[in-house]
């Protein structure tokens, strides 16, 4: 078989044991065809193939997203974006300003405020927005996705009054006086969503096709979506055109599973570009809103010990209903209380041919960490939440937070870790997340030398792989992705520096100068 293209002169760390090293790869088609030294490759190259000298650039199998809410990022870049925003004060403005330009009656979305940066760090209210939103009703996301901000118009739009009950797994928020406060949490949030109406395909596809090109910026071959219906139709039309240049995993949401499993959807249907994932299900909620289930109560707050968004019994009924179908668990959960929740429900699927996975894994109990690997349960995890949130982590849960993203932990005790960001709540740039997972310090360098809980820091192999065949395994796929091995689907990343000999804190400075999927160049400026 004569190759397409080929990389030679590169520094190419592949992932495969059988061959983890190399100069040079050849391409034929969508598939890497052979690995090994920069002569051998070039007598492959057919007449009229391109054969690229990467100058000694090192070469990494591309990477994959394993949690990220695509659509929602997507969208965001076209709303009101109050991510980072330091104030409620510079919030209202922006919020203003969107309004000043918008027609009556029109909603204003948007979101990635968080009240953790802000000096005041009590919620905001309805009453605030209503002063800068006259003539339009407004939902904002917390940065988390977990809490909703809205003013009194879309209160009103939504039926929502002082009698209106709690949702089972949310909350409404309250004044003294038993009044909606513009504060709603976790499944409160769908009675806001109910009345709010969705965007257009063609808006939301428009709004992809930019954000996949930032992904093929960052490295990003693929991605594991944890979205609504609108999404995955928008990835089928993208995918139908030619235009879907990410492998999506696509997640069923738990409301929608009754109707996968009268379909007879199972995990893994579909193709190496757009398949079935698992059944997303939320145990609990968040630690930036205080809503994760906890074991104990929060360090500041002795009453809360948060909010369990799928209680227990339940949770255990929809994953036995699951599986049972053949459709695998992805289960949300943060808090110490929801991770023994989520791994008591898996423990009675074992042993099961399914691949289970928990989704954060975010704080737990050490007594639960040996489970994971014990039960084949993947650790769905973000490194780049460790160096966002170390303060909240000191703050809330205090001498349990050395117990919080317990890598190190959970891969000596043999649990597969996949890699992902969590985006738009964090920046979906793989690079980071591996400084993050490696370092656990900041950009600026906090919280010293060694980083934040050093103990649980992991080697840029053992990132990198959480990021690539950590990744493939997460979604049954590691026989055609992951590393670069001949026969597996051509998905790579070329950087600019080599990551594993640098100092690890110049790791978020390296720059992706090419990525290639399905065997052609998405990216590159080389």
């Amino acid at each position: 078989m004569r190759a397409d293209l080929i990389l030679f002169n590169g520094n190419f760390y592949t992932m495969d044991e059988a061959c983890p090293r190399a100069k040079a790869v050849a391409i034929s088609g969508n598939r890497f065809i052979a690995v090994g030294d920069d002569e051998d490759m070039k007598g492959l190259l057919r007449p009229g193939g391109e054969a690229v000298n990467l100058d000694g650039r090192t070469v990494l199998p591309g990477f994959t997203d394993c949690h990220i809410h695509f659509a929602e990022y997507a969208l965001r870049m076209e709303r009101i974006d109050l991510a980072g925003v330091k104030s409620l004060e510079e919030a209202l403005e922006l919020v203003k300003e969107r309004a000043l330009a918008s027609k009556p009656g029109e909603w204003l979305l948007g979101g990635g405020w968080d009240r953790n940066i802000w000096e005041e760090s009590s919620f905001p209210t309805k009453e605030e927005l209503d002063a800068v939103s006259w003539n339009n009703p407004v939902a904002l996301d917390s940065k988390d996705g977990h809490v909703y901000w809205v003013n009194s118009s879309a209160l009103n739009l939504a039926g929502i009054i002082p009698s209106t009950p709690n949702p089972p797994g949310g909350e409404i928020e309250r004044d003294e006086s038993g009044n909606p406060t513009g504060i709603l949490k976790e499944k409160a949030k769908e009675l806001i969503d109910k009345v709010i109406e969705e965007p257009s395909q063609e808006t939301l596809q428009a709004a992809m096709k930019k954000a996949i090109e930032k992904a093929h910026r960052v490295g990003l071959v693929g991605i594991h979506d944890c979205e609504r219906r609108h999404a995955f139709i928008a990835f089928q039309e993208l995918a139908r055109r030619g235009e879907l240049t990410l492998r999506v995993l696509m997640h069923i949401p738990v409301e929608e599973l009754e109707a996968a499993i009268e379909l007879g959807i199972r995990s893994g249907f579909g193709n190496e570009l757009l398949r079935i994932g698992g059944v997303k299900i939320f145990a609990d909620g968040t630690l930036g809103s205080r809503t994760a289930a906890m074991l104990a109560p929060y360090e500041d707050e002795p009453e809360n010990y948060g909010i369990l968004v799928t209680p227990k019994e339940e949770l255990r009924k929809i994953v036995h209903k699951a599986s049972k179908a053949g459709i695998s668990a992805v289960i949300h959960a943060i808090g110490d209380r929801a991770n023994r929740n989520a791994l008591d429900a898996l423990a009675e699927l074992y042993p099961s041919s399914l691949r289970h996975r928990i989704e954060h894994a975010q704080l737990l109990n050490p007594l639960e960490i040996p489970r994971f690997a014990r039960l084949n349960v993947i650790a769905s995890v973000q490194p780049i939440h460790c160096t966002s949130d170390m303060e909240m982590v000191e703050r809330h849960w205090g001498e349990r937070g050395k117990w919080a993203y317990a890598f190190r932990s959970l891969l000596d005790e043999g649990t597969v870790l996949a890699f992902g960001s969590d985006c738009p709540v964090e920046v979906f740039d793989p690079l980071i997340g591996i400084h993050a997972a490696v370092t656990r310090r900041r950009q600026d360098g906090y919280p010293g030398d060694y980083g934040w809980h050093p103990e649980q820091r992991i080697s840029v192999e053992e990132a990198v792989r959480a990021y690539t065949l950590g990744a493939a395994y997460a979604s049954c796929e590691e026989s055609m992705k992951g590393s670069i091995t001949p026969g597996k689907l051509a998905d790579l990343v070329v950087l600019s520096e080599d990551i594993f000999a640098i100092n690890p804190m110049e790791i978020m400075g390296t720059e992706v100068v090419a990525t290639i999927f399905d065997g052609k160049f998405v990216h590159r400026i080389i």
